[in-house]
């Protein structure tokens, strides 16, 4: 078997159920399985679930065992040559999965590789690539020297935003949203260390895969990421598990270092995580669904499944409007961007790999739409909030 994918799922049944729907067709022509494990979710996750995915190997825990945990799970009964870690808060171009595997294929000493990973807005996710966080790079990123300094290779580490998003380049940590690993060099590290609950466990990871004498890679293929559907980072649970992820690693890797020094880190770590937090409850109150009226949507159809998306805005009084097209056409950004604040596509009629390739090529810092898609088999239009239906 070439690849065997684990989705650690924790109450976002629709999120994981898009997620699903991308993976199904990414899987198209490779040997592969897929493992979802269920934190004792309580929106009905796993009946939803099964009677739509009766292909996908559910394992079902009656707690909430963290993430690393549950993913060692399913990596124990792994078959794949390579393994991937998968959020459910995601979706995947057709060819993403190909393309991992043909490089991972011709580069043999690549232990792990991560893509480019698309936030709600089709902007470039810097944590795609990233640095170790020793102290002095953990320093440059809390002090916002990385911030006034992105190019520098020596301030700007962490997120090394001196590469070239558009090539392939060797990385040192790959983020647990996809990481793709090669099999043979998780059973030689060993699997996730279950002292992470949530969060520094994909740094953990790639930190020992690059220690045992592996190269860990970016490539530029492309997914999307809403980023915090399946871990709720607008609670202060996110910042405590940050922190306390962080000070783990800290002090499993770097304990040469005074204790005056780790004290450092783990206050700005704690400074950095509340602004963090207070920056997305603020964002996050804007797009809350009972404030979506104040939107304004775009609906791209081809006409097929036209008259549901209109019932589903219309339900929710949303303001829209239609983009009538061909199958494969898609609007100009010009239009795109003029006053929209959600752009929906049918994901029946364009490819999720087509909605990822539009997307990610404006570059300019002018404001963007959120990504929006319409699922036909629960008949919604999933947003950053969460499904519309």
């Amino acid at each position: 078997m070439k690849l065997s994918i684990v989705i650690v799922n924790y109450n976002v049944r629709y999120f994981l159920e898009q997620c699903l729907l991308s993976v199904e067709k990414a899987l198209y022509g490779v040997s592969g399985e897929v493992f979802v494990v269920d934190n004792h979710s309580t929106d009905d996750s796993m009946p939803y679930l099964k009677g739509k995915f009766p292909w996908v190997r559910y394992i079902e825990n009656d707690e909430n065992i963290g993430f690393s945990r549950a993913n060692n799970q399913a990596l124990r009964e792994a078959r794949g040559e390579y393994v991937l870690l998968l959020n459910p808060d995601t979706f995947i171009g057709e060819r993403t999965l190909r393309e991992c595997i043909d490089f991972m294929d011709k580069n043999p000493q690549a232990g792990m590789c991560g893509v480019g990973m698309l936030r709600i807005d089709g902007s470039f996710a810097p944590e795609s690539r990233r640095g170790v966080p020793t102290p002095f790079v953990a320093f440059c990123k809390m002090s916002g020297l990385g911030s006034l300094f992105p190019k520098s290779r020596l301030f700007g580490r962490y997120y090394m935003q001196y590469l070239n998003k558009l090539s392939i380049n060797p990385i040192e940590i790959v983020s647990g949203a996809f990481m793709f690993i090669r099999k043979s060099a998780l059973d030689k590290v060993g699997l996730l260390d279950e002292a992470f609950f949530m969060y520094g466990e994909d740094i953990d990871l790639s930190y020992r895969v690059l220690k045992a004498g592996y190269q860990n890679y970016y490539i530029p293929t492309q997914i999307l990421h809403y980023k915090g559907e399946s871990t709720q980072k607008d609670s202060l649970k996110y910042v405590n598990a940050f922190h306390k992820a962080m000070v783990i690693f800290f002090k499993k890797h770097f304990t040469q270092y005074s204790g005056i020094y780790s004290a450092f880190i783990t206050l700005t770590i704690v400074m950095k995580g509340a602004m963090t937090y207070l920056m997305h409850k603020t964002r996050a109150w804007s797009h809350k669904k009972d404030e979506m009226e104040r939107l304004k949507f775009l609906i791209v159809s081809d006409g097929q499944n036209l008259d549901d998306m209109k019932n589903i805005a219309e339900k929710h009084q949303l303001r829209y409007d239609v983009f009538h097209s061909r199958l494969g056409d898609i609007p100009s950004t010009d239009v795109l961007y003029r006053d929209y604040d959600y752009i929906v596509f049918d994901t029946s009629r364009y490819p999720y790999s087509s909605i990822l390739e539009f997307f990610r090529h404006d570059e300019s810092n002018r404001r963007r739409p959120f990504i929006a898609t319409y699922i036909p088999s629960n008949k919604s239009i999933m947003t950053f909030c969460g499904a519309l239906n």
